[in-house]
């Protein structure tokens, strides 16, 4: 069996998490979503929990750190092409997003990030498979 991966983010509107993700193209297991939380599938193994902040803070005793004032993690997903980086960013700017910084382009490597709803830094990835390849 494979090794899933959960990441959980704390949400200050669940609603309008769930439609800036949606309007990206990312769906959500209804199996593990109900008015606290709302699981974003990513792929077979990668999911996001995205959690209000009552919900989250059940998981933790420390602060819930505001992504509007610091960065805690970029959260990096791979895209297969350099217009499918374009297509997901232009995705999220339409439904509400803000790019923090100008795309980098290293010829090998595309990428755009993107600051969600919440202040998360998305970071959007195409990475040329010839030079992963060696």
């Amino acid at each position: 069996m494979p090794t899933s991966i959960f990441v959980n983010l704390p949400v200050g509107d669940l609603d309008a998490a769930k439609s800036f993700f949606g309007k990206l193209g990312f769906g959500f297991n209804a199996q593990f979503t109900d008015d606290t939380a709302a699981c974003m599938v990513i792929d077979d193994t990668i999911y996001f929990m995205l959690l209000t902040k009552p919900k989250f803070a059940e998981f933790t005793t420390l602060p819930i750190a505001d992504a509007r004032t610091g960065t805690q993690a970029l959260y990096g997903l791979s895209r297969d092409s350099r217009a499918a980086v374009d297509q997901i960013a232009e995705a999220a700017l339409a439904a509400g997003g803000t790019e923090p910084r100008p795309f980098q382009d290293h010829g090998f490597m595309y990428s755009r990030a993107i600051t969600d709803l919440d202040g998360h830094i998305w970071e959007f990835i195409w990475m040329d498979p010839g030079f992963v390849q060696g």
